[in-house]
C-alpha cells in the first residue's frame, strides 16, 4: 500500500480531479449557444425520418449543471478529496467515528457501568442486562456462532457445557472474549500415510460409538498413541489447556464422518476467534460474558 500514498499518486489524483472539473466546464460552456441558425432542422437524420431542431439547451438544465460543478468545487474545498488536501473542515472518517463513539458512550455508558461491579451470575439473572447482552451478541458474535448461539461447522455451540479451552466458568468466558483464542491442529500429511490416516479415523470414530472398520480401528489405536495422544491424551478425552477436544463424546466441531476426520488429520485445522477486549471495553465484555454464560446455565 505504501506505493499508493507517495507524492506521485497525490499529484495524479489532483491532476485527474482538476481535469475532470475543467472538462465539465468546457462541455457546458461550449453548449450554451446553439451553432448555426436557431429554430431550423438539422440536416442529419436517424431512422430514415427522425430529425432534431437546432435549439440551445434548456436554461434550467444548464443552471443545474453549473450548480453541480460549483457544488463539487465547494465540496473539495470543505472536505478531503483533492489529493492530500484535508479540506478546511478537517473532516476524517476516523474523527467522525470517534465523535459518534464518544456520543454513544455518554448516552449508554452509564447503563453498562451499572453492572460493572456485579457478579457475572447476578448480571445473568437481570433481564435488562440480558437484553443488552443479546444485542451485543447479535452484533458481534452471531455471524460465527449463529443467532441461536448453537454454532456451525467449525464454530462451537455456546448453549451446551462442552468447552474446548476451559471449564465454561465466567472467568474463562471473559478471558476468551477479551483476548480471543487460537485453535491449531497440525497437519499430518507429511507424517502419516493414507492408510494410517484412514486407520486413525476409524479408531477415533470407534471411541464415540460410531460405525467403523474394526481392523482399521485396531491398527489406528497405535497410530493415535504415537501421534495424537500428546494433545488429546492417552484416553482421547482431550486437554482443555491446549484446546484439544474430547474425542470420546458425540460432539464434533467439524463433523464425524470418516472423510471429514481424514481431512482434518491430513490438512490440520487453524481456527481463530478475534479479541474483543480493546474494541468493546470492560463494561460491555462483562455483560456479554454474563449473556454467554447464561446460555448454558439457564436461570
Amino acid at each position: 500500500m505504501a506505493d499508493f500514498i507517495n507524492g506521485f499518486w497525490n499529484a495524479y489524483v489532483m491532476v485527474l480531479v482538476a481535469l475532470s472539473i475543467a472538462f465539465c466546464i468546457f462541455i457546458i460552456a461550449s453548449n450554451m449557444r446553439a451553432s448555426g441558425k436557431v429554430g431550423e432542422l438539422q440536416p442529419h437524420k436517424w431512422d430514415e425520418t427522425l430529425q432534431e431542431w437546432n435549439n440551445p439547451l434548456p436554461r434550467w438544465w444548464m443552471y443545474l449543471y453549473w450548480l453541480t460543478i460549483f457544488f463539487g468545487i465547494a465540496y473539495l474545498i470543505i472536505y478531503p478529496g483533492f489529493g492530500s488536501f484535508p479540506g478546511i473542515a478537517k473532516w476524517t472518517s476516523v474523527g467522525q467515528w470517534e465523535q459518534e463513539m464518544k456520543k454513544a458512550d455518554e448516552q449508554y455508558g452509564p447503563k453498562f457501568a451499572k453492572y460493572r461491579n456485579m457478579d457475572v451470575k447476578a448480571v445473568a439473572a437481570d433481564p435488562e442486562a440480558m437484553g443488552m447482552g443479546k444485542r451485543l451478541f447479535q452484533a458481534y458474535c452471531m455471524q460465527c456462532h449463529g443467532a441461536d448461539a448453537r454454532g456451525a461447522k467449525g464454530f462451537p455451540n455456546l448453549t451446551d457445557h462442552d468447552w474446548l479451552g476451559g471449564d465454561g466458568s465466567p472467568e474463562y468466558i471473559k478471558t476468551t472474549i477479551t483476548a480471543g483464542r487460537m485453535g491449531v491442529m497440525p497437519p499430518f500429511k507429511d507424517i502419516l500415510s493414507e492408510d494410517q490416516m484412514k486407520d486413525v479415523a476409524n479408531y477415533v470414530r470407534s471411541l464415540s460409538g460410531l460405525s467403523h472398520d474394526a481392523q482399521r480401528a485396531q491398527r489406528g489405536a497405535q497410530v493415535f498413541a504415537e501421534n495424537c495422544a500428546v494433545c488429546h491424551g492417552p484416553d482421547a478425552k482431550g486437554n482443555p489447556l491446549l484446546g484439544a477436544p474430547n474425542l470420546t463424546d458425540d460432539i464434533w466441531l467439524w463433523g464425524s464422518s470418516e472423510a471429514q476426520i481424514i481431512s482434518n488429520v491430513t490438512n490440520g485445522i487453524q481456527n481463530r476467534m478475534p479479541a474483543f477486549g480493546e474494541f468493546l471495553g470492560e463494561d460491555k465484555v462483562h455483560i456479554l460474558t454474563a449473556y454467554v454464560w447464561g446460555l448454558s446455565n439457564k436461570q
